[in-house]
Formats: structure tokens, sequence, C-alpha cells
């Protein structure tokens, strides 16, 4: 209005990128035309973990329709959602303008997602260090979502951050068609595990009692499902996946994978300070460059560093490798490098990380 005040680039009233308001308003329009055809806010949850007074809580609130429990329709659905390509997961319409609610040990708490429909918040809680299970559901779906979360024993003095693609899984495809590929084609069934690493990751895990297991990657939430089954069926080790949202931010076109894990490792550093972590990556450029400034910055919350080498095929895709000979003399911590889980395990039994 004329003679109202500028606020725009103020923190009263930040402006959105426009790709951001373009998004937005996209989704407002296929929310309408689903919610015509008797779609409902639904949620889908993902595995949590925080502490023994406080719970990281993480889901996703789509529009979805909502068969009768146990009826055949039912039945069919969750067929479907246990074999369902990652490209179908980008077609379902993210919902923000809805309350959430958790119950986790008789105590309820409402929560909201964020414009992509995404749930991450922190809740207080009373838990005692191991596995629970949470129920997340929305007001307008009858249907009740489990989810599971780990809370890390006060105790505990090591744990594990894994990547995901080339490192846990391999993946051999160039980099610019490596997002696509894995998130609009492939199926949990047609990934490839990366030889040895459920193995090392799973002896890691037994030698060291009530280890938290972590997934960082800089895949999209709209695949962690498909992500959850690829690592069960392949006896990984259970933990929660740390993934960023799907496309544009409030001031940018692109999300920015390695800030999206910079300051993941920066939480997990303030969340556990009496944890010291294996970091477990590739040579494909970004992750050992990550971990060696986190290394750097916080010695006293690195174990060690497993790097999976590629094979010259696979840094060919990737753009080829990180140059970081001079990472374990300047971060101080242990390095280990190995193209495979039974190398990186010998070397980090020769540390005295592995019985």
């Amino acid at each position: 209005m004329p003679g109202s005040p500028d606020t725009r680039g103020t923190s009263a009233e930040p402006i959105m990128h426009r790709a951001a308001r373009i998004e937005d308003a996209f989704h407002e329009f296929r929310a309408r035309r689903a919610r015509k055809r008797g779609f409902l806010a639904t949620v889908v949850p993902y595995t949590g973990y925080g502490a023994p007074t406080w719970a990281r809580i993480l889901g996703r609130v789509v529009l979805a329709r909502d068969p009768r429990p146990g009826s055949r329709a039912e039945r069919m659905h969750r067929k479907r959602e246990e074999s369902i390509r990652g490209w179908r997961s980008f077609i379902s319409v993210p919902v923000s303008d809805v309350e959430v609610t958790v119950e986790i040990e008789g105590s309820t708490h409402a929560v909201r997602p964020d414009r992509g429909g995404v749930i991450d918040t922190v809740i207080p809680v009373q838990l005692a260090p191991g596995w629970h299970t949470i129920k997340m559901y929305t007001a307008e779906s009858t249907r009740v979502f489990e989810a599971p979360v780990f809370i890390v024993d006060p105790k505990a003095r090591f744990g594990i951050i894994s990547d995901v693609d080339d490192t846990v899984m391999v993946t051999a495809l160039p980099r610019p068609f490596l997002a696509a590929w894995n998130t609009f084609v492939l199926d949990e069934h047609a990934r490839v595990p990366t030889p040895g690493m459920a193995v090392l990751l799973e002896r890691l895990a037994a030698t060291n009692p009530g280890t938290p297991v972590i997934y960082l990657s800089t895949g999209a939430w709209n695949v962690a499902p498909t992500l959850t089954r690829f690592l069960s069926r392949n006896l990984f080790p259970a933990g929660p996946l740390l993934l960023t949202d799907w496309g544009p931010t409030h001031d940018r076109l692109f999300r920015s994978g390695r800030e999206h894990k910079r300051t993941n490792l920066l939480r997990l550093a303030d969340e556990f300070p009496g944890l010291k972590w294996l970091l477990v990556g590739d040579d494909g450029q970004h992750d050992e460059a990550l971990y060696a400034e986190f290394a750097t910055a916080h010695p006293e919350n690195v174990a060690a560093v497993a790097i999976r080498q590629l094979s010259t095929g696979e840094a060919v895709l990737a753009g080829g490798r990180s140059k970081a000979d001079k990472h374990s003399t300047l971060s101080g911590s242990p390095w280990v490098y190995s193209p495979d889980g039974a190398g990186l395990s010998t070397q980090l039994t020769e540390l005295g990380l592995l019985r």
C-alpha cells in the first residue's frame, strides 16, 4: 500500500526465491485438486534419534487416499508402497498446513511440517536408551503410522556417520546423472551394496554396544523409504537417514548438498559432545574435504575417517578423486583407505576400533 514501510529484505518478512514461490503455488494447485478427489493428509514416518531427554522426529506429510483398515485396498496399497520406484515418491503432493500428532510413551505432541511437507523437529521426552516406537498421525486420516527412534545412551562413546552413494551403495554413474537415476528410476532391488560394507558397519556396531549409526546423504527425503528398505535388505545396521528436501530453498534455486552435510555434522557434534564418530565416505570429490574440515575443527569428536576408494572406472564417472593425501596429517585423526569393507575392516582392527 502507498505509504506503507518497505519490509522487503528485513528479518520480519524475508523474501522467498522466485523458484520457491512458483513451487509453492504449484503444490497448492495440486493439493486443491487432490483434496477434491478425496486425498487426505497422511504421514510418511522416518527413523529418528535422540537422547534420554529429547528426540529428533523425522517424517513427511503428503496427500494420499485413505483405504479402509484391513481391506483389500489397504493390502494392495501397502504392497505397492513396498515395491515402489523412486520417481513415484516425487509425484505425491506435500502438505504444510496441517498439524501432526506425535505419541511417545503415552504423551502427545503437536508438530507442523515445513513448506516441503518435511517434519524435522525436536521434542522433549523421558526415554531410556535404546530403540523406541512412536506413533504419528493427522486429524484428517484414520491411519496411524509408527516410526522407530533410537535414544543414544549418555555413556556411549562411539558412533558411526556414513555416506550412502558410492560408500555403502555402488552407483557407477556419472555424477550429473547419479541423483536422477537413483531417485527416479531404480528401486531398492536394483541397487548394489558395496562389498563388505554391511559386514563392516555391523561389526563396528557389535564391537561397541549402543553405537548410533547415522546415514548422512545428499539424497532427497522423498526416497527415504526406498533407501531404508535397501539398507534393511542388505543387512546394514539400522539407523536414521539424514537427507535433504527436494527443490529450491527460500533464497536459492538449488540446495547445497555439501552445506547439508556440513550442517548435520556440526549438529551431531553439538548434540552428542561425548561421542567420537567414525566418519565413513568415499574419495569421489567431496567427502574427504568435508570430513577433514570437521576433524580439524572438532578432533575430540572424531575417532577415525574411513574412505572407500572408487575403482578407476567409478572415479572417472564421479568426475575424479579428491586430493586428500594431507588430510590425516592436518586433522590429526587416523585415516584409512580401501576399495571395500574388508580392507577397511583390517585397518580399523589395527587401530583398535574393531575386535
